[in-house]
């Protein structure tokens, strides 16, 4: 998602207008002065408080320091949520302060040129990343310097790739989708028993990552789907380069499910309900449910005889209040579904084992988990 707006702020020789662009789809500042190198960390943060953001004409490396110290402002001045706080409340209270964090560090803009070059005092060529992330550039623009320093890191991210050792792969993700840097759940898709046929679907497959997972593990036919057409290009390419002869289909589709029946239905859905703020956290939040609700009811209809649907979900949202405990479970009942077996397993990211994380609370607990289910009628 591409927010594209007219931006203006005071010059001496006028008030010019220029493209505003955020990967993020955030909206256009209001009000907009330009900064340089004589301002200080502390006039920045009391001027972004007020609503101001600041064009940076000075130095790259100068503007990036600036973001980190408004950063440390922010953190110096948060509150620690009461540990006595009911779960749900502690989670608001640390979503709110993501957010505040955000606003003030992305309120650091900075130039581009119509070639997506930052027109900067020694920045970094940005063209090559700018102009994968957008297409060919239109002008002259401006950019969070965040947003700027997120495209490049994505761009390394899929230079380099992630080593994926259940696998035995590398796995390289695109701007804007989800890299597999969790791998326990690869780790459950890889030793969780097969049922009986030879063709898989994966819904919502982003990086490809478990088509890949379960053509390795001998699955003739698979068809992937994807909503997000740079989702369909990333797991395409990592098909080709992982899998190359494995038949491996990835269609893009507003249907969750494609066309037919299948032995067995592997969905990875966003773990958390809840609204997603930017297009990368629709990875992590899935709006009352929604995405789970239709996999659950969706799968009798596509499984084929003594087929198994593979969900894949963590509980870290009834750890975080955000979901009932038993919730889970009562909605596999009544989409006419059993549970014949659940493997799990606990996560093994650096959060998980970080004291000073605000969601430590919850993510000690967590636990993630491969439910096989199947219809009623096919137990019995």
């Amino acid at each position: 998602m591409t927010a594209t707006a007219t931006i203006e702020w005071m010059h001496e020789d006028g008030s010019p207008a220029v493209s505003w662009q955020s990967p993020s789809g955030a909206a256009a500042p209001k009000r907009v002065r330009l900064a340089d190198d004589r301002m200080s960390a502390d006039a920045a943060y009391r001027l972004i408080c007020e609503g101001t953001s600041l064009l940076w004409q000075g130095d790259y490396h100068n503007a990036r320091a600036l973001v980190d110290a408004l950063g440390r402002r922010v953190q110096k001045r948060r509150r620690v949520p009461d540990p006595a706080a009911p779960a749900i409340d502690r989670f608001n209270a640390h979503r709110q302060a993501q957010s505040h964090r955000a606003h003030i560090m992305n309120a650091v803009l900075v130039p581009v040129d119509a070639l997506w070059q930052v027109a900067l005092r020694r920045a970094p060529d940005t063209r090559a990343a700018l102009s994968a992330w957008h297409g060919p550039g239109a002008g002259p623009a401006i950019m969070a310097l965040r947003a700027v320093q997120g495209v490049l890191s994505a761009a390394e991210w899929q230079r380099k790739g992630i080593p994926v050792a259940a696998l035995d792969a590398t796995i390289h993700p695109r701007f804007g989708v989800y890299s597999p840097l969790r791998g326990e759940y690869i780790d459950l898709v890889m030793r969780a028993p097969l049922p009986e046929g030879d063709t898989a679907f994966d819904l919502g497959t982003g990086t490809g990552v478990l088509a890949i997972a379960l053509a390795k593990r001998g699955m003739k036919h698979v068809i992937a789907t994807e909503i997000d057409p740079r989702a369909v290009t990333c797991a395409r390419e990592n098909i080709a380069r992982v899998v190359p002869h494995a038949d491996v289909r990835v269609l893009t589709s507003g249907n969750l499910f494609p066309e037919g029946r299948a032995s067995l239905i592997v969905c990875n859905p966003p773990w958390l309900p809840g609204r997603p703020t930017t297009p990368i956290e629709g990875a992590l939040y899935d709006p009352e449910s929604q995405m789970l609700n239709a996999f659950l009811r969706g799968l009798p209809a596509h499984l084929a005889p003594q087929g198994e649907g593979w969900l894949i979900m963590s509980d870290l949202a009834e750890h975080l209040g955000l979901r009932a405990p038993g919730a889970l479970e009562a909605m596999i009942d009544s989409a006419d579904l059993v549970v014949v077996d659940r493997l799990t397993i606990r996560p093994r990211h650096g959060k998980a084992s970080d004291a000073a994380d605000p969601l430590a609370f919850a993510r000690t607990q967590e636990v993630t988990s491969l439910w096989r289910l199947s219809t009623k009628r096919s137990s019995a």
